[in-house]
Formats: C-alpha cells, structure tokens, sequence
C-alpha cells in the first residue's frame, strides 16, 4: 500500500500556473500519506516492519513537502497572512497552515498525540514544521515579516503594563519584574530547577521582556536571576542553567518551543520591540533600551545565550559560561551566529562543539563580561553600574544600539540564520543522538549523584 501511495507522488511545479487546482493535488497526496503514517506509527500498530515503514512514509512526506514549499512558499504565506496585511506569530502560522492546507503540516491532533510521549518514543511528527518554517524564513519576504511579527508586544503583555505601570512590580509567576529607580529588572524565577528554562517560562519571559521594554518610567533593563533552592547553591543567586534537560527528556519540549523563544523574548532583548512608526520609511520602527545582565554562579546553555544580546555584563568572580550543545545535542539558539563576535571563531567553535568552559574572570571570560565582581557584591556593583549609565541621560541608547547592529547583525541576518536553524534544530530535536547524549551526559551523572 505504501509503495502504490508513494508512485502517485505529484510532479510538483507542472500546475504551478494553476496554484488552487496544484495545492488541491499535493494536499489530496500529503493527506492519504498522513493517514498512512498513523496507520504505521509503531505505538499505536507495532509490527516488525514497522519501523522501516514509517520512515519511508515520513521520507516521501518530508520530499512532496519540501518541493511543494520550495515552488510555492511566497504564495503559501501570502495566503496566510491575507497578503501580508495579517499581523501573525509563528505559533499562530502553524496553526493555520494545519488547517489551510491539509497534510503540508502534522495536524493538531498528531502533535497533541507525540506531545504525550517521551522523546525517545516520539513518531517525529514535528519534522513537518521544521520543513515548513524553514522555507518561510529562506523567503526574504515571508521571512522578514514573520521576524518582526514576532517582535510585536503580546496583547497580554498591554493588559500587564497598566499593573506595572500602577504597583511598579509583577509576578509571573517564572518571572519577576521591579522597577528599580531608573532601572526595571526582569528575574527569572525557577527555583526548583536552577532557574532553568522549559514550557513554564516561555511566556511569562515574553511578557516580562514587553513590560520591561515598554514601561515609559525606566531606562535601563536589567536581567537577573534568583536565589536557588538546590542545597548546593544556598543562599546563592543564580543566573541560568538553561534548558530543562529532565523535561526535554520527558518529551515535554516541543519542537516550537525553541522559534517562540529565539524569536520572542530573546530577540526582543537584541533588536527591541516592534513599533508603529510616525515615520512610515523608518526601517527600523523599535522601541528599544539597553541591557544589563548580573551574573552569578553561572550562565549556561539558554543563560549564556542571553549574555550575547545584552549591552553590559557583570558576572561574579566565580561565574563561568557555557554552551554545552555537543553534550545536549541541540543548536545553542542563535549562539552560532552571535558569539563569534564577541569571543573569535575558534573560542566559539571550541565552546559549542566541545563544551569549553568559559571562566568570568579569566581573558576569554571578559570579552563575554564586562566587569568581573567579587562573589556577593553583586547589588551594590549593579547599582553603581546603573547610576553611571543613567546620570547623563540615555538619550542615545536606542540609536546607538541600531547604529551598532547595522553592521553585526541585522533581522536579515536574523532570517538568513532562521532558515538553517529551523531545519537543521527539528533534526537534532528529534534525533535518537539527542536521547543519547541526555542519558550519558544528563541522566547518569544525575543518578550518581543521587547514589
């Protein structure tokens, strides 16, 4: 049956003229395949070729879907985005594109399906979408508005600036935001897991990030970290662990997760906040502030990514980066890109592909930091950092900051990187190394120390 399926395969690009009546065929194609491949997902229908038949039913949706999108992917979002007068989140676009154009992405109810499922255990269902976004951001066009769609303040985050505007503080419950004289600073706060990231932040960083940018009686933003409650770190604050590695295990990460993240709250802090403009040429209509980050203990993975977007870095003594991916077997975010700026290539290539620690207060520690801090002075450091940022004004934060990124990176950059990483970060997500690099390196040194 899967051979027969697969030998009416359409010739992609021999309608094109006719978009309707082409999207009609490969969608009709894509959805009997579908249909196949929850007929062989070996969980629900285990057989011995099983295995073997799933993967030949994902690699010929995976080969119908790419060329399909690579013919028509301007059309396809233009659709999407009514000619792209839509203003539309990635999140929101994969939805749509579920419903609009059957079997081109997983449905709902297969990704709902995987999302209960351990990672090793997962059909691959997300592959889809990684195929899919991959192609929006290679379009200049598509891609483009998508970033900056992403840079847009959520609508919860409007409702939560009138109470920051009010109280002066918020609790997100995984985040905190308090403005501090000329300051607002936004903590993550994850206590239990070492203020690691996981489902449970997404969404309260974002906002945090929106009412921290946004807030008119502020300055400066600065991110930190919380005390922890993990016996090793008493009474110490922590900065990031980064990624929840037992909830990645667990399979309780979606693939989306990383896109949402990277080009939400974490490229907001690096490019600001989209803004209407008065002036309707200004290529660049953000309402941006600078950013200061207070490192203790550590910044690692997710935290460290962090540290490569801000404008000032002060870390303890102590303090040490890292960007564990070999260990993890995931793409660090947009590190790739960003950290050979500020370290060189080789520095970069040593700490991504083989786990070098970057101690603070050594020479390649502070071309990371900026001013290296003695363990526990950290709020007087930070006050005094503000003050001196803030006594003349900083008037020109904003434009300095976009004259800067003018020739480092710009969201065209942005979207050139996207269209890698969302392909090449779905491959590693679902990857079987990925399962094994969280057993040898995560799970093992974990049940030792427990033993």
């Amino acid at each position: 049956m899967c051979l027969v399926w697969a030998r009416k395969a359409p010739k992609i690009g021999a309608q094109s003229e006719d978009f309707p009546r082409e999207k009609e065929t490969v969608c009709k194609f894509l959805k009997e395949g579908v249909e196949l491949q929850k007929s062989k997902d070996r969980l629900s229908a285990p057989d011995k070729n099983g295995a073997a038949r799933l993967k030949f039913i994902n690699s010929v949706l995976a080969d119908v879907r790419h060329q399909f999108l690579l013919t028509h992917r301007a059309a396809i979002y233009s659709d999407l985005t009514q000619d792209f007068k839509k203003a539309i989140r990635v999140e929101e676009l994969v939805e749509e594109v579920a419903l609009k154009y059957s079997g081109l992405v997983s449905s709902a109810d297969q990704l709902k399906e995987d999302a209960g499922r351990a990672l090793k255990d997962k059909v691959g269902y997300e592959r889809s979408i990684g195929i899919f976004l991959s192609h929006i951001f290679a379009d200049p066009d598509a891609g483009n508005h998508l970033i900056q769609n992403m840079l847009r303040p959520l609508p919860s985050s409007l409702e939560l600036l009138e109470k920051f505007r009010k109280d002066g503080s918020l609790d997100l419950g995984t985040a905190l935001v308090k403005r501090n004289g000329a300051s607002v600073e936004v903590r993550m706060y994850n206590p239990q897991y070492l203020n690691a990231e996981d489902t449970g932040t997404l969404y309260p960083m974002e906002q945090a990030v929106d009412v921290a940018l946004l807030d008119s009686e502020s300055q400066v933003c600065v991110l930190r970290g919380t005390k922890s409650a993990h016996p090793r770190y008493k009474d110490r604050g922590v900065f990031c662990s980064g990624i929840n590695l037992t909830h990645l295990y667990n399979g309780e990460i979606p693939y989306l997760w990383y896109i949402t993240r990277d080009l939400g709250f974490v490229n907001k802090m690096a490019h600001g906040i989209w803004t209407q403009s008065s002036h309707s040429g200004d290529p660049m209509p953000t309402t941006e502030k600078p950013w200061i980050a207070a490192v203790e203990t550590f910044a690692i993975g997710g935290g460290c990514q962090y540290l490569l977007v801000m404008d000032h870095t002060l870390a303890e003594e102590s303090a040490y980066f890292t960007l564990p991916a070999r260990k993890e077997g995931i793409i660090p975010g947009l590190a790739n890109m960003r950290l050979p700026r500020l370290v060189g290539d080789r520095l970069s290539r040593q700490a991504i592909m083989f786990d070098r620690r970057i101690d603070a207060n050594s020479p390649e520690g502070r071309l990371v930091a900026d001013q290296i801090i003695p363990d526990g002075e950290m709020d007087q450091a930070l006050s005094v950092t503000v003050e001196k940022l803030t006594s003349s004004g900083v008037v020109s934060a904003a434009g300095n900051r976009k004259a800067l990124r003018v020739c480092q990176e710009t969201l065209e950059d942005v979207r050139r990187y996207m269209a890698v990483y969302s392909r090449e970060q779905v491959n590693c997500h679902l990857s079987p190394a990925l399962v094994s690099n969280l057993e040898e390196n995560w799970l093992k040194p974990k049940a030792a120390r427990a033993g």
